[in-house]
């Protein structure tokens, strides 16, 4: 089957959208959305950061951050979080509608309306990739995204995606196979 090639472009599909959130320089929860990044090993975050962000300064000097993951629920607040910038509009967060709690474990805030958050340290930062390194130090689940077995149920937790060529959100789909078990009928 004939492929097209389209050369070297920021394409993965879908990417996850993620909230990252800090305190800003005057002690108010800010927020923007990134989905450049991920998982780089067990205990680390690793997300693309542009250095003129708002919410990069709070990051900085504070040394914390959180990961909330955008859902299906708070998709037009997530997308106003992060088409305004806070180097204009100093109220952002409130004008969202979205509410804050600070972490127990980092000086960062944990989004209230988002059920899935990940509370980070900064590793570091490189101010020439925009490349964020955080250590995670807890993972924040909202009881009610909860199935009976105590994991996450994807039947109750609504996640977005972010289709990077189309410039659109996704909804995370149905189960299609069982990791780890699937591959074996064809050994």
């Amino acid at each position: 089957m004939p492929r097209k090639n389209i050369g070297a472009k920021p394409y993965i599909m879908p990417m996850p959208v993620m909230m990252v959130s800090s305190y800003g320089e005057d002690g108010e929860p800010c927020s923007m959305v990134a989905v450049w990044g991920g998982i780089t090993n067990e205990k680390e975050i690793t997300i693309t950061v542009a250095a003129q962000r708002h919410t990069l300064k709070g990051i900085l000097a504070r040394g914390a951050f959180t990961v909330s993951m955008a859902d299906v629920e708070n998709e037009a607040a997530c997308d106003y979080l992060g088409i305004t910038t806070g180097n204009k509009v100093a109220d952002k967060f409130e004008k969202s509608g979205l509410h804050a709690t600070r972490s127990e474990f980092v000086d960062a805030p944990i989004i209230d309306e988002l059920p899935f958050a990940v509370e980070c340290r900064v590793k570091s930062y490189d101010e020439e990739t925009w490349r964020l390194v955080g250590e995670i130090v807890n993972v924040s689940l909202d009881e009610r995204i909860l199935g009976e077995d105590g994991k996450v149920s994807f039947d109750k937790f609504h996640p977005l995606a972010f289709d990077w060529m189309n410039k659109i959100y996704l909804s995370i789909g149905e189960k299609v196979g069982d990791a780890y078990r699937d591959g074996l009928a064809l050994r």
